[in-house]
């Protein structure tokens, strides 16, 4: 629950009535889940349903990915994606856009700039794949970029790239 208020007096008002009104139904307000934050300050943001809405240095209310919704997003795909996985890039593109397709339709609202790191990061997983199926080690770095372009990448049929 996002409860907005004009002043500090009354935040401490609304929180005040809301810690009665949960008490009569039996409930109590999770401490580290309840806080107060001045949203006209720059730099200040607070977390709610995956979102994490932020104030710009220029004043803006931007919304981002919480950094716990991206690392569970991470933790998903890595298992799709490892370097060793033996099924066909067609396949493994599609084990992935069925997690992607409902991710970025729940986060289609965030700043653009989330989206790209997040299509960075995969472009750079399935790249890796390509390296190790040729021989390569590591990470893909510098002429990889060119020997697997990401004009060539969609054309698996991937969801973000």
């Amino acid at each position: 629950m996002v409860i907005l208020c004009r002043s500090q007096e009354e935040a401490e008002a609304a929180l005040e009535k809301l810690r009665e009104w949960m008490a009569q139904v039996g409930l109590i307000l999770h401490p580290d889940k309840t806080r107060m934050v001045n949203m006209s300050v720059a730099d200040s943001h607070f977390d709610f349903l995956g979102y994490r809405f932020k104030r710009s240095r220029r004043g803006r209310l931007i919304r981002l990915v919480r950094p716990k919704s991206l690392r569970k997003l991470r933790e998903s795909i890595k298992p799709k994606t490892r370097r060793n996985n033996g099924k066909s890039m067609e396949s493994i593109v599609a084990d992935i856009n069925r997690t992607l397709k409902g991710w970025f339709g729940y986060f289609k609202h965030v700043h653009p700039s989330e989206l790209g790191e997040i299509d960075q990061w995969l472009r750079m997983r399935l790249r890796s794949i390509l390296q190790k199926r040729r021989g390569g080690r590591g990470r893909v770095r510098g002429q990889d970029h060119y020997r697997w372009r990401t004009a060539t990448l969609p054309d698996w049929g991937s969801f973000a790239c």
